[in-house]
C-alpha cells in the first residue's frame, strides 16, 4: 500500500491506476471492523481500492469532539494495508482546506431533520468533504456503512442532484455480539456505559418485532423504542423516528423498507443506530 498526503500526489497515483474499476472507502480513522467490512466489499467489486483518512473539521460543531477524536494513524494504516488497500490518502487539514477556502455544498431534503437539526452544519461539512474526495479519487464505487443511514441519503441526493458519476454502495452495519453498532466513538464509553449501550439495538429490535407482528402505526413503534431505552438509566434518547430511507421524511404508517432511526447520549458518547423494517414474523 502506498500512502500519499498531497492532492498532487493523489492525482498522480490515481492516474497510474488507470481505467480499471476503483472502489473508495472514506474514513476519519480510528478504524474498526465496520470500516474493514467496507474495504472488503470494495475489494470484492473492484480491481483497486483507495482509502482516505481525514478528520474533517467542517462536520464538527463548536462543542463537539474534534480535538479529542482518536487518531491512531499507524495502527489504521497497518489495518488498511492488511485488508488489501492499494492507495491511502492522508492529508493534513490545510491540504484540503487551504487559506482562502470559501466554498461549501449546501444540502437540503434528507439533511433537514434529525441529525441535520441536532448538528447544524454537519451535513454541509460531510457533503463538502465527500464531494472533494470523490472528485480527487474518481472511484467507480464508494462504500458507506448502513449505521450512517441519513448521511447515505444526503449523499445519494447530492450525487443525483449534481450528476456525479459515482455509484454509492451501502454495507450492512457491523455489530458487537451484544448488538452494539461499531463506532469509533464507542471508545469514549466506560465499562458501565458500554454495558448500557446495547439497549439501543434491543429497542430497535423490539420495535421491528412489533412491526413484523403487524404494528404499522409509527407512534406505537416509537413508544416501544422509548420505553425500552427508558429502562436503561445511563441512556438519554435524543430522538426516535420512523422515516422514508431516501427522503428521511417522517412516516405515520411504517411500510416495508422504512427505517427506525435514533440517537442517544450514553455518558460522553453520542450514539446513532437504525434498523430496516423487513422480513417475516419471528
Amino acid at each position: 500500500m502506498e500512502t500519499v498526503e498531497t492532492v498532487a500526489a493523489l492525482r498522480e497515483r490515481r492516474r497510474a491506476l488507470g481505467t480499471a474499476d476503483v472502489g473508495v472507502v472514506l474514513t476519519m480513522g480510528a478504524l474498526h471492523r465496520g470500516h474493514l467490512a467496507l474495504v472488503e466489499a470494495a475489494r470484492a467489486e473492484n480491481r483497486h481500492v483507495v482509502a482516505t483518512i481525514f478528520v474533517n473539521p467542517l462536520q464538527f460543531g463548536p462543542r463537539e469532539d474534534l480535538a479529542r477524536y482518536p487518531r491512531p494513524f499507524a495502527r489504521d494504516a497497518a489495518l488498511l494495508a492488511a485488508a488489501g488497500v492499494d492507495l491511502l490518502f492522508h492529508p493534513p487539514v490545510e491540504e484540503l482546506y487551504p487559506p482562502g477556502f470559501a466554498t461549501a455544498i449546501e444540502v437540503g431534503g434528507p439533511a433537514a431533520r434529525l441529525e441535520g437539526a441536532a448538528r447544524p452544519g454537519h451535513f454541509r461539512g460531510v457533503a463538502t468533504v465527500v464531494a472533494k474526495l470523490l472528485s480527487l479519487t474518481s472511484p467507480t464505487r464508494a462504500y458507506f456503512g448502513q449505521k450512517d443511514a441519513q448521511q447515505i441519503a444526503v449523499l445519494r441526493r447530492m450525487v443525483a442532484d449534481l450528476d456525479l458519476p459515482f455509484e454509492l454502495r451501502t454495507v450492512p452495519t457491523v455489530r458487537e455480539p451484544d448488538g452494539l453498532a461499531l463506532s469509533s466513538r464507542n471508545a469514549y464509553l466506560g465499562p458501565a456505559e458500554r454495558a448500557a449501550a446495547p439497549a439501543l439495538y434491543r429497542a430497535l429490535r423490539a420495535a421491528a418485532r412489533a412491526w413484523r407482528a403487524d404494528t404499522r402505526d409509527a407512534a406505537a413503534l416509537r413508544r416501544i423504542v422509548r420505553d425500552t431505552v427508558a429502562a436503561e438509566p445511563l441512556l438519554t434518547l435524543e430522538y426516535i423516528d420512523i422515516v422514508d430511507p431516501l427522503t428521511f421524511a417522517a412516516l405515520e404508517e411504517a411500510g416495508a423498507g422504512a427505517l427506525i432511526v435514533l440517537a442517544a447520549r450514553c455518558g460522553p458518547a453520542r450514539l446513532i443506530d437504525n434498523i430496516v423494517l423487513e422480513g417475516a414474523a419471528g
